[in-house]
């Protein structure tokens, strides 16, 4: 039996490309047009289920209507070596008039005769390490550096690029001994100004307070002399 015809135009149509570096989620797009004039249910798989997120992965696309479809690949450590064997497959048929009420029973009911199919191989394009090193370096140096952050080092095997790293971290390290120096010399100075006011304090001569009351209840030398004289009269008189 022949193989029905794909209805719905793919974009792209044979495969599908993720751009690297794989460290965040890469989404690629699926656009789905339906030139016909029914409406053509669909259905996304694929040979990774765990890899990828596919949103919207089936549905129904109205006649003259387009749905777009994207692939989302998670994370991972990307090898070069290993040969990538993931492949999509974009399932479709025409829809039963009226209502559809339960989409996944149709999928189960449906004739083989009546599937239609388009297969999609995917591709990880991983920029050169080289390429990504002088595109972060042209940023920072179009953007000025940013306080605080270290600098964007694409790849720390390379020798000068180890040799500018190890300067860095010793810099830091510097810049924070010192900053611990410049504190504990302000310690020893608040200290030492506080030694010094209590050694003032300390060695000035306290005046008693009794002293003012000793200098008031002393007698002048000349109420001696006046008291001797008028003794002296009194004494005097007491003999003529």
């Amino acid at each position: 039996m022949a193989k029905n015809e794909q209805v719905l135009i793919l974009e792209p149509s044979g495969e599908l490309r993720f751009k690297g570096p794989f460290k965040e989620v890469v989404t690629a797009e699926l656009k789905l047009s339906n030139p016909s004039e029914k409406r053509v249910c669909f259905k996304v798989k694929t040979t990774a289920p765990k890899r990828y997120c596919v949103r919207p992965n089936s549905g129904i696309i109205e006649p003259g209507d387009k749905t777009v479809v994207s692939v989302m690949l998670q994370p991972f450590e990307y090898d070069p070596n290993e040969k990538n064997r993931h492949k999509f497959m974009v399932q479709t048929l025409f829809a039963p008039d009226g209502k559809v009420d339960a989409l996944e029973n149709l999928w189960k009911d449906v004739p083989p005769e009546n599937l239609m199919d388009s297969k999609l191989k995917c591709f990880f394009d991983m920029p050169d390490l080289q390429q990504t090193h002088e595109k972060e370096t042209h940023e920072d140096t179009r953007g000025g550096p940013v306080s605080g952050s270290s600098p964007k080092i694409s790849s720390s095997s390379d020798p000068d690029t180890k040799k500018i790293l190890d300067e860095y971290h010793k810099l830091q390290s510097e810049v924070s001994q010192l900053k611990q120096e410049n504190a504990q010399l302000k310690e020893d100075g608040v200290r030492l100004r506080k030694v010094a006011m209590s050694d003032t304090i300390s060695s000035t001569p306290s005046v008693s307070s009794s002293q003012p009351l000793q200098t008031a209840n002393a007698i002048p030398p000349v109420v001696y002399i006046v008291a001797a004289v008028i003794l002296g009269l009194i004494i005097g008189k007491l003999f003529l």
